[in-house]
């Protein structure tokens, strides 16, 4: 169902705080401006898709986005699909499979990131719980072509019961019928266990399987000989700190690594 290439590099678009969150300062007009100016340098690198996600919005809620947020984010990423032309992806932070699924189904984006899609998790917003029964009823329901790209162990968070992550990459893929995989460091920025991501892709051939955090310019080439496709944002960013612009320069600098010229 995952219509991209492989490999494929998908960049990140932060967004700042939305209304109706703690850090919320900027008007929507200059948010959209910001979140044009990452897409056409992502674009301009020659970026596979890009994917939207409410970063500014911390502390996140659990699950539920209230509907500013979901407004918001349908706002900004009806507006890059538009403009870009590239595949767009959303991602509801911190949990919100639901609202994500609603907001590409309105905006026509291609694929959406579930953090824990099957499974409970301990994580800095309390007991996460998979609901992955949920979330393919309600694609279902909506009756759109919308990928589900879901998280194995997820960043900033640990399984409640230890479990082998290619068990656990089997019963995502299998059990909870995801699209494809990610696969993430411990923390946004941190680099994936590369026996970790070698043991994911074995458990699952049949399905993508991508790099979820931490990759940079020097690492892309060796992950990409594990992983069929690498989701990217802060190692991108001006002194690689996610709230700042993307660096066109360092853009481009990380697919040409990645395309090995």
């Amino acid at each position: 169902m995952i219509d991209l290439p492989n490999p494929s590099l998908i960049g990140v678009v932060h967004l700042p705080a939305l209304p109706g969150s703690p850090c919320h300062q900027w008007p929507m007009d200059e948010i959209i401006e910001r979140a044009l100016g990452d897409a056409r340098s992502l674009k301009d690198a020659g970026f596979s898709a890009v994917i939207v996600e409410n970063f500014g919005d911390a502390p996140f809620f659990r699950e539920s986005l209230e509907p500013a947020t979901i407004s918001a984010m349908a706002l900004v990423g009806d507006q890059l699909r538009r403009e870009i032309g590239l595949p767009v992806g959303v991602n509801a932070l911190r949990n919100d499979a639901k609202s994500a699924l609603g907001i590409a189904a309105t905006i026509g984006a291609s694929f959406v990131r579930v953090n824990v899609h099957t499974g409970v998790m301990a994580t800095d917003q309390g007991i996460l719980e998979g609901r992955a029964a949920e979330t393919l009823r309600y694609r279902k329901v909506l009756g759109r072509r919308i990928a589900i790209l879901a998280d194995v162990h997820v960043k900033h968070a640990k399984p409640l019961i230890e479990q082998d992550i290619g068990l656990a990459a089997r019963e995502v893929a299998y059990r909870g019928l995801a699209d494809a995989l990610i696969v993430t460091g411990d923390a946004t920025g941190s680099p994936v266990d590369m026996d970790e991501l070698r043991r994911v892709r074995e458990a699952v051939p049949d399905r993508r399987v991508f790099v979820g955090s931490g990759a940079t310019a020097e690492t892309v080439s060796d992950l990409l000989s594990a992983a069929t496709g690498v989701i990217v944002g802060s190692s991108l960013k001006q002194q690689g700190d996610p709230a700042n612009p993307i660096d066109a320069d360092l853009a481009r600098d990380f697919m040409a690594a990645a395309r090995g010229s």
